[in-house]
């Protein structure tokens, strides 16, 4: 997903200059915001006059020769935005964007080594940049080395952690090649939150509901989940004994966080339900995060976020429309018809989420190596 540097606060853009240097830079960028219409209409090669015409009202600034090459790209012009962009890369103001798309347009001219040395270079320069181990890790997936990738979009994902796409990436990964699909069910959710109503949204949305479906077995009273390589936790229910009872059966393993804290406490979060579906993953779930809070999240280091997140939400009494929310494309259907009988309550949540979005700093970071 691209996000144009013209999309920066107008403030930042006019710090300085006198108000004839204010007046050409409000004219250039003007002219821009309306050749970035015409490129993301399709027309990239009507953009370029007057991106041309901006950059003279504002030699200083990175964006327009920016947003030329990016025009240039569209038109599969790959050698003229690759110069352009060379040129942007011996500047002092040269940012990591510069480098993603100098990348890209070697990529897409066949010169898939300078690529990587682009992609490389730039996070040495800027190794705070999630967009930079994206394309770096998007690399390893075009040559189907999953477990090379994972290290480039985990490395994304800590170095910053409200950018979306490598929690995508990585959530694609684990819930479809791997049998550590609790990476992948935390990753994808977390991803849910941080981008909103987009194709890649509904895809995840799917993968964490089929992956419930496909990892959780019921026969009887009996129930086993498995989210995590080898280790399948079983477990009998017995109404008598309620979560206690189920919580002494697991009290002598020793796992990994997979094993250790998520299967246990969703082993016990499923107890008594006979089937999988919207309705009891919102059971299961409300369960889930009570039992976490109560007795699992103290036995990690740092807490999950998501998990603390979804205490907010529980606290906002919304927590039971997050879950349709979370889940729905997976049963649309179900969630339609839940919806038709729960509009107020689905409104509210939708009105609340809008100022109350999960938010994720260097101390509440989630990727795996903390766990």
């Amino acid at each position: 997903m691209r996000l144009s540097l013209l999309q920066l606060p107008l403030a930042l853009l006019l710090v300085s200059g006198g108000a004839y240097a204010q007046q050409d830079s409000l004219l250039a960028r003007e002219k821009a915001i309306a050749a970035i219409k015409l490129m993301d209409g399709g027309e990239p090669d009507k953009s370029i006059p007057l991106l041309e015409e901006a950059a003279k009202l504002d030699p200083e600034s990175l964006d327009y020769p920016y947003e030329m090459a990016y025009a240039r790209y569209l038109m599969k012009d790959y050698g003229k935005s690759v110069d352009i962009l060379r040129k942007l890369t011996r500047r002092d103001d040269a940012n990591d964007r510069v480098y993603q798309l100098l990348g890209n347009s070697y990529d897409m001219a066949g010169q898939k080594e300078k690529a990587i040395e682009t992609y490389e270079k730039g996070l040495k320069l800027f190794p705070a940049s999630g967009n930079l181990y994206l394309e770096r890790g998007v690399v390893e997936v075009m040559k189907e080395d999953f477990n090379k990738a994972l290290a480039y979009f985990e490395a994304g994902i800590a170095a910053a952690p409200m950018y979306p796409s490598n929690y995508y990436w990585a959530a694609k990964i684990f819930g479809n090649y791997t049998q550590e699909e609790v990476w992948g069910m935390i990753y994808g959710e977390i991803f849910l939150n941080l981008e909103r109503n987009t194709r890649r949204t509904v895809e995840i949305s799917k993968m964490l509901y089929l992956t419930y479906k496909s990892e959780i077995k019921i026969a009887g009273d009996s129930a086993s989940v498995s989210f995590s390589k080898n280790n399948v936790i079983n477990v009998s229910y017995d109404p008598k004994g309620g979560p206690e009872a189920l919580a002494a059966q697991l009290k002598n393993l020793k796992m990994p966080y997979g094993g250790a804290v998520y299967e246990p406490n969703l082993a016990i979060a499923v107890a008594g339900e006979k089937i999988i579906n919207l309705q009891t993953l919102n059971n299961i779930r409300s369960r889930f995060l009570e039992l976490y809070q109560q007795k699992f999240r103290s036995m990690t280091k740092v807490p999950v976020v998501l998990f603390d997140y979804q205490q907010q939400v529980k606290e906002a009494g919304l927590l039971e429309p997050y879950n349709y929310w979370i889940l729905g494309y997976g049963q649309e259907q179900d969630f339609t018809d839940w919806r038709a009988a729960n509009g107020e309550l689905f409104n509210r949540f939708l009105e609340w989420v809008k100022d109350h979005r999960l938010a994720i700093s260097e101390e509440t970071r989630f990727y795996r190596a903390r766990y």
